[in-house]
């Protein structure tokens, strides 16, 4: 990030933020398991990745962008809350709450804004790349863990607690894993069981939550990414080296390795009330109720809640769903939460914030009301979100999506009052 406010030339208005898109987005046609690959290349030589400086040099989404006068402190618009007075992980906690964010180790070391804005509003952390596999096995028994401690070390300086994402994934996979495990089962598991030991020895200091499994349930028909082939479980290296069995195996590795360690199961596309979210629903319930039968140990599940304004919502919908979780003697967690807008959005910043603000508010408050103590965001800025520089989310007429509780600039949305109201009200 440029060091001071970004503005863009007053009454730039849409033709402004196009081009900023165009900037932020033009070289980052990478898909997610290559950026991984090369983001652990880029952390061992302290170089943050491309992706990870997104925006222009100059010029933003600031209110100046939409010819507003941009005040010299506090929100980017009037209305909006302003900078001072305590962050949304203190008043998470006042309330009997976690509040927390993605991060990358990288720009804490090398943005002071990004890192001060991160002390400010977050409680609790979790890495976007660093605990992924990729980054952390790039070469086969050759583990780097510089950029994961670089976190926990910031962490721990910051009374900060630091959640573990994500063991075994189907993405972040390097070259040389997914060529292992087509060697047959034998391997597969042998790598499964080397990789979640080192690393849950590495950390068991500094992170006491782990993602174990990650997006293990196939996208029914109708969703953004509908799986072709049969079966209610993703089709992925993991399961065609060790068929079902892996999704336990890899929980009772871990327990086994860290008994007192918290284990949770990640997924998405269960939020909302379209008919193919409610598909993946059921298809994650009975993956929940099998490991239970099954005797593997699994403590929590995660929601990742990467909202879709497009999407219906319905809040006694998903409580109850949250509550069918706990039933099955589980914790809820919200561990990705961001919002897609509509493609169709209203002119002006103030009007697209207070929609995202308010279906925030009603999630927040579904949420909690099925039960749910703990909220993670994807990203806290939204410079740095995905939503922006991922070119299967961004936005194909050119705006930047605003899907994070903190502005380009780092000023507090109105996003982030709703989530402090939703809090306030517990």
């Amino acid at each position: 990030m440029a060091p001071g406010p970004l503005r863009a030339a007053a009454g730039e208005g849409r033709r402004g933020e196009r081009r900023h898109a165009r900037a932020a987005g033009g070289s980052l046609s990478l898909d997610l398991r290559r950026r991984a690959l090369l983001h652990s290349a880029l952390l061992a030589a302290g170089v943050a990745p491309a992706w990870a400086q997104t925006g222009p040099a100059q010029g933003g989404q600031g209110p100046a962008s939409q010819g507003q006068a941009a005040p010299a402190t506090g929100g980017s618009a009037a209305g909006q809350p302003g900078r001072e007075g305590p962050g949304l992980g203190e008043v998470a906690r006042d309330h009997g709450l976690r509040y927390g964010a993605a991060v990358q180790a990288a720009m804490l070391e090398r943005d002071a804004s990004y890192a001060r804005a991160y002390e400010t509003e977050c409680a609790l952390l979790v890495p976007e790349y660093e605990g992924k596999w990729a980054a952390l096995q790039p070469a086969e028994g050759k583990f780097d863990f510089r950029g994961l401690d670089a976190l926990t070390g910031w962490a721990r300086a910051k009374n900060k607690t630091v959640r573990g994402h994500a063991l075994v994934w189907h993405n972040a996979m390097p070259d040389w894993l997914t060529a292992a495990l087509a060697e047959g089962p034998d391997r597969a598991r042998a790598l499964l069981d080397a990789h979640i030991r080192t690393v849950l020895d590495h950390t068991r200091p500094t992170i006491r939550e782990w993602d174990v499994v990650n997006e293990v349930v196939a996208d029914p028909p109708g969703s953004d990414t509908p799986q072709s082939t049969p079966g209610d479980l993703r089709d992925s290296p993991w399961l065609r080296a060790l068929g079902p069995d892996y999704i336990p195996l890899s929980l009772r590795l871990a327990r086994a390795q860290d008994p007192t360690l918290r284990l949770v199961l990640n997924e998405y596309g269960v939020e909302e009330e379209a008919p193919h979210c409610l598909e993946k629903r059921r298809r994650l319930l009975d993956l929940v109720r099998s490991i239970r039968r099954a005797g593997a140990p699994l403590d929590a599940v995660g929601l990742q809640a990467h909202l879709q304004m497009d999407r219906p919502f319905n809040p006694a919908s998903f409580t109850t769903f949250c509550r069918a979780l706990a039933a099955e003697g589980l914790g809820v967690l919200i561990t990705e939460l961001d919002v897609r807008e509509s493609w169709r959005v209203p002119d002006g910043y103030p009007a697209r914030d207070q929609l995202v603000a308010d279906r925030v508010r009603s999630f927040v408050d579904a949420a909690l009301a099925g039960g749910v103590k703990t909220f993670l965001t994807w990203g806290l800025i939204d410079r740095y979100s995905w939503l922006v520089t991922d070119p299967g989310v961004k936005r194909a007429d050119g705006l930047l999506h605003r899907g994070l509780p903190l502005d380009w600039e780092g000023n507090r949305k109105v996003y982030w009052q709703a989530m402090v109201d939703a809090f306030r009200s517990a």
